[in-house]
């Protein structure tokens, strides 16, 4: 192995940790995800540190938590003198290639400061960092037509609307879309990169679009996935008592309620054959890194920015502030380098996004000039031992904060139901702050009513318990916990000192 590991970032959005089928989903097609799980770790309680793309990125790009320097909104990115790991790697001498979306900086932005090459979906043609520019998310989708599921016929418009489904589309229609664009460029850099050995080592950091909704997909995709083997969703109790306003709110106006369990496992099976494609186009980029004898030199993490209710509890989509294990609960499968210590297999330790910098800083022997709050993971990938005794995720607003508001779209866009919400609702769109400590969730909102739940009972996170006495113990070791948590990480002074 060369002396410093090569990198590899391949990122998901919006992608659920139990849409693997390792993790135990019988209708998930992942081959390429579990043998990477088999051959590294999969971690399955890894969470995300909000549950939107923005505020998660910027978290897990710096090892700081959106609340740290505010980057805690959709339209609140980076700073020029903020700290990230893709500035930091480029310094380290590595060449850092950034291939996709960016949710982290200003579009407008050139891209030198972060890496050498940048790639932003829109073509097959790899753009210097100099350049920069709004990429073309999703370039050519909704311009397709899907061809929709039978079971999905004769809803309200509306109801469809919101739902995001798409449904089916022709093999091979999306071969020139973003996703495929950015898995090309990416395949293209590493044959490329082969045929000059000698060079830095290289951090790619591959961000796709996918499975993030509107939910549709091409053949094989669509049909790859079995609905008779779908898992139970998580059910639509009534009135979501004692749940978050905003699930509450969302669900009303997206007007789901009277689906039947059909047409929710469209929704799910097309989301299910959305993912099975990412996990192919993994494939395609590890078999690329054996083809050019870099694989055992190369580190792959792969995991998502956040995850999807995906009809759990009547709702599609994310909402910003509720904490549900579908929203927070993400993929993580790390293979190391050859000779990293690693236990291989699925890992039940507690772990973080933000954790991600502090790893690669690690295993490189890269030293950030910076102030971070990530913990490495390579001990608990070597042991498989406990790494965090608490994890966090955080997201909203506060009162009268309109510039934490996502600009108002009509009822004639999908997202109506969500960004409608914010605006309307204080308490809805309030900041909350979630704490989870073995099997126990427990949610602080400045506004709304706490949430307490027992996951070991209630997997589905369907019984609040913030008032029960037999848990007063924990939750007042929990509260503790927050308080000492924000009074950490609620800010940090930077390394370069000012002259009075």
């Amino acid at each position: 192995m060369s002396e410093r590991p090569n990198i590899l970032w391949f990122v998901a959005d919006q992608m659920r940790w139990d849409s693997m089928a390792h993790a135990g989903n019988p209708a998930a097609v992942t081959p390429n995800l579990d043998a990477l799980a088999q051959e590294g770790v999969s971690f399955d309680n890894a969470y995300c540190q909000n549950p939107v793309c923005v505020p998660s990125r910027c978290s897990f790009l710096t090892g700081l938590y959106p609340h740290t320097l505010g980057h805690r909104t959709m339209h609140f990115m980076m700073r020029k003198e903020d700290p990230n790991i893709l500035k930091t790697m480029k310094e380290a001498g590595y060449e850092v290639v950034w291939i996709g979306r960016n949710d982290f900086i200003p579009s407008s932005w050139a891209k030198t400061d972060y890496c050498d090459l940048f790639f932003d979906g829109s073509d097959l043609v790899e753009k210097s960092a100099v350049e920069g520019g709004k990429p073309g998310f999703g370039s050519g989708m909704m311009d397709l037509r899907p061809e929709i599921a039978p079971v999905m016929e004769g809803l309200e418009p509306d109801s469809r609307k919101y739902s995001f489904y798409l449904g089916k589309f022709p093999e091979h229609s999306m071969d020139k879309t973003f996703d495929w664009n950015c898995v090309n460029a990416a395949l293209n850099y590493l044959e490329e990169r082969s045929k000059r050995p000698g060079g830095k080592p290289f951090f790619v950091y591959c961000t796709l679009m996918y499975p993030h909704p509107p939910y549709g997909c091409e053949e094989p995709w669509y049909s790859l996935i079995d609905r008779t083997k779908l898992p139970p969703r998580r059910p639509e109790v009534e009135k979501l008592e004692g749940k978050s306003e905003i699930l509450r709110q969302i669900r009303s106006k997206q007007a789901m309620n009277d689906w039947t369990e059909e047409q929710y496992d469209e929704i799910r099976a097309v989301y299910l054959g959305m993912t099975a494609r990412f996990d192919h186009q993994l494939g395609l980029l590890t078999q690329k890194l054996k083809d050019t004898g870099v694989y055992d030199d190369t580190s792959i993490f792969v995991f998502s920015d956040h995850g999807d209710l995906t009809g759990d509890y009547g709702i599609a989509e994310k909402c910003q502030n509720s904490f549900e294990d579908p929203l927070t609960n993400v993929p993580l499968v790390v293979k190391p380098a050859a000779g990293t210590p690693v236990k291989p297999g699925r890992n039940t330790a507690l772990v973080q996004l933000s954790d991600l910098p502090a790893t690669v800083y690690q295993m490189t022997g890269v030293e950030p000039d910076y102030i971070q709050f990530g913990k490495s993971l390579c001990d608990t990938i070597a042991t498989g031992e406990a790494h965090r005794e608490f994890v966090f995720c955080e997201g909203g607003r506060l009162a009268g904060e309109t510039q934490a508001m996502e600009p108002i779209h009509g009822p004639e866009s999908p997202y109506w139901p969500r960004i409608s919400t914010q605006h309307e609702s204080d308490t809805a769109h309030g900041k909350g702050c979630m704490l989870r400590m073995g099997d126990l969730k427990y949610v602080m909102r400045l506004y709304g009513s706490d949430e307490l739940y027992d996951l070991s009972r209630d997997p589905e996170e369907l019984e609040n318990r913030i008032n029960d006495p037999a848990y007063a113990k924990a939750l007042g070791e929990m509260k503790e916990k927050l308080l000492r948590f924000y009074m950490a990480t609620g800010d940090f002074v930077p390394t370069q000192m000012d002259k009075r």
